[in-house]
């Protein structure tokens, strides 16, 4: 039986839908979330975002979790949790720009973290796209032309715990639903944030919490959008469609937060995107080499 043909015009829409989304939690949280911690605000949208587990709980709770899955599961959890604490705290920081332009770098980490712990080759052309997109992150930070600031660093870490959280799930996936590792994603980086919230908590009000739960509502609309977009389209298709999210973020930046645009980032974040871009289209390439003919035309 041979598999459905490829749909890249239906994978890319479905891409500048997932930018838009993300696009849109960014702006909502540099607007309503500066009044709050960054770990409460964070909490507050994993808390609202549980709310949409509520259709498939019943066979989520039904599943069966080894214990050494529930460890990974929890690592994962912790490291998500810790990343997007980082990048809330990022955002009431720097510019959009920059925090979209920084939060490219993970799958860069990925691929050496694939790489180092997973065994998976890393070959001179992979290497060489690394380079080039760790030379677009000091275009973009320019250490010793101008200050580093906190919420730079922070989108660093961000970055590689995200790359931690994303390789993991690349574990999981193997073992588990996709459903089944979303909504794990969900609980324990909830449970994680909870103590880092209630450590420095504020009494949100009740526009706190509606803001809150728009942004969960547009991350999991951002998820699933991206998800058809995969099953429409190889991902060679549908990467180099997310740079579109640095463009809306420099115009957001510019004509919402009054942050004009900074040629440097943007040269810097178009860098890192030709590597990623690069990587994604290589290893496609590759999957197809090494994929029989006869193999590839089943279902």
């Amino acid at each position: 039986m041979t598999t459905t043909p490829g749909r890249p015009l239906t994978g890319i829409l479905w891409m500048i839908a997932t930018g838009l989304c993300f696009i849109a939690v960014t702006a909502i949280v540099k607007f309503a979330a500066q009044d709050l911690p960054a770990a409460q605000a964070a909490f507050l949208r994993y808390l609202t975002g549980l709310v949409f587990l509520l259709p498939v709980a019943r066979v989520l709770l039904r599943t069966r979790i080894s214990r050494a899955d529930l460890g990974l599961f929890a690592g994962r959890g912790f490291l998500h949790g810790i990343g997007v604490m980082l990048w809330f705290y990022a955002m009431t920081q720097i510019p959009i720009a920059e925090v979209t332009a920084l939060n490219y770098l993970s799958p860069v980490y990925v691929t050496l973290g694939a790489a180092l712990f997973l065994g998976e080759r890393l070959a001179l052309r992979r290497i060489l796209a690394v380079v080039v997109a760790l030379l677009g992150v000091l275009v973009i930070l320019r250490p010793g032309f101008r200050e580093v600031e906190t919420g730079h660093l922070a989108m660093l870490g961000t970055a590689i715990l995200f790359a931690g959280s994303f390789l993991s799930a690349k574990s999981l996936s193997g073992r588990h639903s996709a459903s089944m590792v979303v909504a794990m994603l969900s609980v324990t980086v909830t449970i994680c944030l909870a103590p880092f919230a209630f450590a420095q908590w504020v009494t949100p009000s009740l526009t706190d919490w509606g803001w809150m739960f728009v942004v969960a509502a547009f991350a999991t609309a951002g998820h699933y959008t991206m998800t058809r977009a995969f099953a429409a389209a190889p991902v060679s298709v549908t990467q180099p469609i997310t740079f579109l999210q640095m463009v809306w973020a420099v115009l957001l930046g510019w004509a919402v937060f009054d942050e004009p645009p900074d040629a440097f980032v943007v040269l810097g974040a178009a860098t890192i995107i030709a590597s990623v871009s690069f990587i994604a289209w290589r290893e496609a390439k590759l999957r197809r080499e090494v994929t029989p003919h006869h193999v590839a035309m089943k279902q």
